[in-house]
């Protein structure tokens, strides 16, 4: 399916699920739109599953299934640099698009696991995408595609830009201490893209495209999830180190507090979401979530079982996944939320 070519109809929700003031638009202006118009991945292809995990850590496949989810994951090898995942999943995007790297103004691209210090893991894309414009990469943990989406909605509706990749790609494999059976087991590396590309709408809820994203961080829990090291600290081992029981109370509370920010600012309602689309970091995380939600399973896509918390990827490549399977078409409002170190989190409402 190829998104985002022109405005389709609504499909999935009837006009009463549109908030009252949105529907007489016949007197507003022309308002900018970020258009998802296509979607791609990169997955290695080495996959572990927890059974072969068990081998080296103190652990079992029913211990890591029932506390988060994860039946596997893929690790990268050597040559599956974030670079190198990154560029096929833009690629992939651009191909589902119906669109070509000449399209493209610039790319962002989100992660925590760079290839270099500099230059940015997103001018290497660029390069060899051979594309023009500008590019840079986005820090902000497992919430860095929903920052980078906010970034490239800000460029296009400022017309900076017409056409932007928006990628995240992570490697979190090669900053695992591997005898840590408490976090070493939950990641997963991969990449997941999205073009958008410039389109109109009236203002309203029933607009197709980006409606809005929602941004926060508190500096102040900078140490419940953090690496301990980086290019200026060669004193520390570069390990990722996370206290799960306080990351779990905030995910839950912060990401199911931006997704009603998110649903209040453009007048929806719980039940005009057809898709939530969580960050993939733990499945009793998104199961908090869902019931504070009032939201059934069947409206939740989840990917963590197959693919583990891929970090910035885990949102783009769920939407490649139900792009996939066929469960996103034209007119489905989706809902994304993230939370990662920082503390930072954030929501994104898109009608497709």
């Amino acid at each position: 399916m190829q998104l985002g070519v022109e405005p389709p109809a609504l499909t999935s929700r009837q006009p009463h699920d549109i908030a009252p003031e949105l529907h007489d638009a016949a007197d507003r202006p022309a308002v900018i739109r970020a258009i998802l118009a296509g979607i791609g991945d990169y997955l290695p292809e080495h996959i572990v599953t927890n059974d072969e995990l068990s081998r080296t850590v103190a652990t079992n496949d029913q211990w890591i299934r029932e506390r988060t989810g994860i039946r596997q994951r893929h690790i990268a090898q050597p040559h599956e640099t974030c670079a190198f995942m990154a560029t096929r999943a833009a690629q992939a995007a651009l191909a589902n698009a119906g669109a070509t790297a000449g399209d493209v103004d610039a790319i962002i691209l989100a992660t925590a696991t760079p290839d270099q210090a500099f230059p940015a893991t997103a001018v290497r894309v660029q390069a060899a995408l051979g594309a023009r414009g500008f590019a840079f990469d986005v820090s902000a943990a497992c919430s860095g595609f929903i920052y980078a989406l906010s970034v490239a909605d800000a460029f296009i509706r400022t017309g900076q830009a017409r056409g932007v990749l928006v990628i995240g790609s992570e490697v979190y494999s090669r900053i695992l201490n591997w005898q840590d059976r408490g976090t070493c087991v939950l990641f997963g590396d991969g990449a997941g893209a999205v073009f958008l590309r410039r389109g109109e709408g009236n203002g309203t809820g029933a607009d197709t495209g980006l409606l809005s994203t929602h941004l926060h961080s508190d500096g102040a829990y900078g140490d419940i999830l953090y690496v301990d090291g980086a290019t200026g600290r060669h004193d520390k081992p570069a390990h990722l180190v996370m206290n799960g029981k306080e990351v779990f109370r905030h995910a839950v509370t912060h990401m199911s507090e931006t997704i009603d920010e998110a649903l209040a600012a453009n007048g929806f309602d719980h039940s005009a979401i057809d898709w939530l689309i969580p960050h993939q970091a733990n499945m009793r995380i998104v199961d908090a979530i869902g019931k504070r939600l009032h939201l059934s399973a069947e409206h939740v896509v989840v990917t963590l079982d197959q693919h583990a918390n891929t970090s910035a990827a885990s949102i783009p490549l769920a939407l490649s996944v139900a792009q996939a399977d066929g469960r996103l078409q034209p007119g489905q409002l989706l809902l994304l939320a993230a939370l990662g170190g920082g503390l930072t989190w954030g929501s994104a409402i898109i009608r497709l």
